[in-house]
């Protein structure tokens, strides 16, 4: 069996972070690993508090991680301050991590900031050095590019702009109001890749950018190609909206485990 380590902060309500993760890998049937960077207190409503977990102890699980079941990918969630992104960049190089897929948690969908702007820095030169792809939400690229997206050209030229700086894939996702649920994959000196599909009508979209990013690093464990992955992760995620889970008395989480329903 193939495996995922993901790298991120718990949920407590059990949507988003690295339980959502969690669910997706498993669903996914590949074998979820994790090293927790970040504790929160959330629920659908929003973010109450958050407590950092010691850099030194997310180095350390990492490293007990690959020391014993190799992951196959390595998908990065929150890393909030910049103690932590350092290690965590140490830890992944050192061991020769593959597969990296990036999800730069910024902001939380209730409005709470998630990162620091020093850990922000070492995210963009550190970890997205070792990534093969991020996945920016439209308010995420705006801010990596420091350029307004405003329409489908817009988003692609980030994603081209994002790429070339980067120097990895860069996937845009278009979930923010802007043309339907289309995302688009830019890679270096590559043509960019839209990925289209119908808006779902479902406002429970609690952890779907931990979900998607998750689901791709799966499609990278098991051997598929980028593109493959990106688009089995959109078809996943679509799957998982559309299930019409509904649960909180915020935006609720998905149903992760839709498509083991459908199997069983």
């Amino acid at each position: 069996m193939k495996s995922v380590l993901s790298v991120a902060g718990s949920d407590s309500s059990g949507g988003a972070g690295i339980q959502a993760d969690i669910k997706t890998i498993q669903s996914m049937h590949v074998f979820a690993q994790t090293a927790l960077t970040a504790l929160t207190a959330q629920n659908t409503l929003g973010v109450s508090s958050v407590l950092e977990v010691a850099s030194r102890f997310v180095e350390d699980q990492i490293d007990v991680v690959f020391a014993d079941i190799r992951p196959d990918a390595v998908k990065i969630g929150m890393v909030s301050s910049a103690s932590v992104a350092e290690r965590v960049a140490c830890a992944l190089q050192r061991n020769g991590a593959t597969n990296v897929v990036v999800d730069p948690v910024m902001v939380a969908t209730s409005g709470a900031r998630l990162i620091s702007e020093d850990a922000l820095g070492v995210l963009t030169t550190e970890l997205f050095a070792l990534a093969s792809i991020i996945t920016p939400n439209i308010p995420e690229a705006e801010i990596l590019s420091g350029r307004p997206i405003e329409g489908k050209a817009d988003q692609e030229d980030v994603a081209r702009v994002l790429a070339d700086r980067f120097g990895c894939a860069v996937l845009v996702k278009g979930g923010h109001g802007l043309n339907d649920a289309n995302d688009v994959l830019a890679q270096p000196a590559c043509p960019a890749r839209w990925f289209e599909a119908l808006r779902i009508d479902n406002p429970n979209t609690h952890g779907t950018g931990c979900t998607l990013s998750s689901a791709i690093a799966c499609g990278l464990a098991l051997g598929h190609s980028l593109e493959d992955s990106v688009s089995a992760a959109k078809q996943y995620l679509s799957g998982a909206l559309a299930a019409g889970l509904d649960l909180g008395k915020g935006p609720g989480p998905l149903d992760h485990m839709w498509n083991n329903r459908l199997i069983g």
